[in-house]
């Protein structure tokens, strides 16, 4: 497989050269929703949809008119890819992948791209960066960047600045680089590949419970701030709004927002290389988090039930990460030469993985697993962490018709929430 990897660094800027990255930010966002409202006024029109290439000459008019000839201060590659992301988003939209696309607003995920790697320099001696119609900014050199470089994408966030980096790995005498399989993950036989595998089950009370009887302790860092934001919040809201006092707050709950992002992104970071080092082949749960985190708040005419303590678990489901948690397994197993697998979620802390008796009973409390047939006993996230590795084996032995069959054959009053 082709390794593409990102490297972001904060950038250095001076006070002129945070003024220029902010006018290039604002250029792509005006060309950005300029092109959108355009192609929403040739919609209403009835005429057709107008694609890429149609567009950037209505770009090149754009810079050479006398309305917005302060567009040609800002480099002309970035503004193009403004428009090529509008073009992704109406096709990701008629793809039924995406909502329809909006319109950016100030300050809301500024950024811009580089896609020409010609026209970029890295000096990572000195750690500084040169960027067209910019010059050379300093940046904090972290690491190494590995890799040719295929693209720099710069973004605001907090006041601050960060440069993302990505590229290609590559080997001697070769363009692009196939990453060779790590042969301490080759699997050689029946028993090497069961004991480099692994099941997770994941929870709010344990965040991973792992088929070895091992598991990972929650972060929670939403729930350990929670109370600090709200204090923030409030002083937030008791300021005249856009005033000064209210920007300064406003940052102060900004600030404590990335805290929390920084520390979930750093624990997923640390739990993912960990499981992707040492296993071959993982399998997790093909949990819907979008649906399990949706509101019970229902409408007017049919309110929803238990809505306080829905909430409180959605919360804690989204503190967790745990779509975050398999994007990034996902990608780290590739790197390693490892693969995942996604099986079916249903009644995995139900079913005894003894004599595999299906039954709500089974599972007296939240933590304690007690079979009403056989009697085995066990923590509950620990079976279903057992039943989800035996399920990836029926996966792997009979494909995906079998395993659905078994699936069919047990009981459907349980919800998906009752393995959480």
């Amino acid at each position: 497989m082709q390794r593409h990897q990102a490297f972001k660094y904060e950038l250095m800027p001076n006070g002129e050269t945070q003024r220029q990255l902010r006018r290039f930010a604002g250029s792509c966002r005006f060309v950005y929703n300029k092109a959108l409202a355009l192609q929403q006024a040739s919609h209403e029109a009835g005429e057709k949809f107008i694609g890429y290439v149609a567009m950037a000459k209505h770009l090149t008019a754009w810079r050479n008119g006398t309305e917005t000839p302060w567009l040609k201060d800002s480099p002309v590659h970035p503004l193009q890819h403004a428009l090529k992301d509008l073009d992704k988003a109406y096709q990701n939209f008629f793809a039924k992948r995406a909502d329809f696309p909006r319109f950016k607003r100030k300050g809301s995920g500024d950024s811009f791209r580089y896609p020409d790697p010609k026209q970029i320099k890295l000096d990572q001696g000195n750690s500084r960066l040169f960027l067209p119609k910019r010059g050379w900014i300093r940046y904090r050199n972290s690491r190494d960047v590995l890799g040719e470089l295929r693209n720099v994408t710069v973004s605001s966030k907090d006041s601050k600045w960060f440069v993302s980096i990505q590229t290609l790995r590559q080997a001697q005498g070769i363009a692009q680089r196939e990453v060779e399989l790590p042969t301490s993950q080759a699997t050689t036989s029946t028993c090497a590949e069961r004991s480099r595998s692994i099941g997770i089950d994941l929870g709010i009370a344990r965040f991973a419970t792992l088929s070895d009887g091992t598991y990972i302790e929650p972060l929670n860092s939403f729930k350990a701030k929670a109370a600090k934001l709200a204090k923030y919040q409030r002083r937030m809201a008791h300021k005249q709004k856009f005033s000064k006092n209210w920007k300064k707050a406003k940052a102060n709950v900004q600030k404590i927002h990335t805290q929390i992002a920084n520390t979930r992104r750093d624990f997923l970071h640390k739990a993912t290389t960990t499981l992707s080092q040492n296993h071959a082949f993982v399998f997790i749960e093909d949990l819907q988090v979008r649906n399990m985190s949706k509101s019970a708040a229902g409408t007017a005419e049919n309110p929803g039930k238990n809505v306080a303590q829905k909430s409180g678990l959605n919360k804690a489901i989204l503190d967790q990460g745990w779509g975050e948690f398999r994007r990034q397994l996902d990608y780290k197993m590739a790197w390693k030469g490892g693969m995942l697998f996604a099986v079916p979620p249903h009644y995995t802390s139900q079913e005894c993985p003894e004599c595999h008796h299906v039954s709500a009973d089974n599972r007296q409390t939240q933590a304690k697993f007690v079979c009403v047939q056989c009697h085995y006993e066990n923590n509950a996230d620990h079976v279903g962490a057992i039943n989800i590795k035996e399920r990836g084996y029926r996966l792997l032995a009979c494909g995906d018709a079998a395993l659905s069959r078994s699936v069919k054959q047990e009981p459907t009053e349980v919800s998906q929430l009752s393995s959480v």
